[in-house]
């Protein structure tokens, strides 16, 4: 299996940590140049961490084909495998939007390399999130406040039932692709990991 990503580091030294990004639903158009993708990637350099891209099997250049997110979680290992030797020693961060959220959340909580998490966009009318409630990594959710696939009540019902590390932000007017909202979705994001400690220390 060979996934195709794109890796990009901030000007900023000494790096902080890295981040792996998943990208929506695969069968529906989504790529890791997606452009809620994109914009969390930048926003996760601007708080100092390098940003990997990548498209999950049967995506672009990447090789296989889609499987209903079995074989897609084993995509994210494999991308965070990948930061783990690139980068030995720095903590890691897992972001995915929509469909890529449920696949890329449920790697990250298994995975004790991975530290923080960041879902956006967060389906939760299609798929069951219900194995975050036992999540105790520091965790952002951004969500627009017309978001047609992540209904406020079902979502704050979610909410109440996670860890005191969760956070939830709305953007306000923000659909499902956070339009308008995407320059308050990068504040979001950089702002989240700014503010963890290990991070902001640069301890690894």
């Amino acid at each position: 299996m060979e996934l195709e990503a794109i890796l990009r580091e901030p000007e900023a030294r000494p790096l902080l940590g890295a981040a792996v990004l998943c990208h929506p639903h695969p069968v529906y158009g989504g790529t890791m140049d997606n452009r809620v993708v994109y914009r969390a990637g930048k926003a996760v350099m601007e708080a100092g961490l390098a940003a990997l891209r990548f498209n999950f099997r049967g995506v672009g250049a990447s090789t296989g084909s889609y499987d209903h997110g079995d074989g897609e979680k084993d995509d994210v290992s494999a991308a965070i495998d990948y930061l783990s030797g690139k980068y030995p020693g720095l903590p890691l961060v897992l972001v995915g939007f929509s469909f890529g959220a449920w696949v890329g959340l449920q790697a990250g909580c298994q995975d004790p390399r991975i530290q923080a998490m960041v879902g956006l966009g967060v389906p939760v009318s299609f798929y069951d999130f219900e194995f975050l409630t036992g999540n105790f990594k520091p965790t952002l959710f951004v969500i627009g406040t017309r978001d047609e696939y992540c209904p406020r009540d079902k979502m704050d019902g979610l909410a109440r039932r996670m860890s005191s590390s969760f956070t939830l932000r709305w953007v306000e007017g923000a659909s499902h692709f956070f339009v308008p909202g995407l320059d308050q979705l990068q504040s979001y994001v950089t702002e989240f990991l700014s503010h963890i400690e290990f991070f902001r220390s640069g301890d690894a």
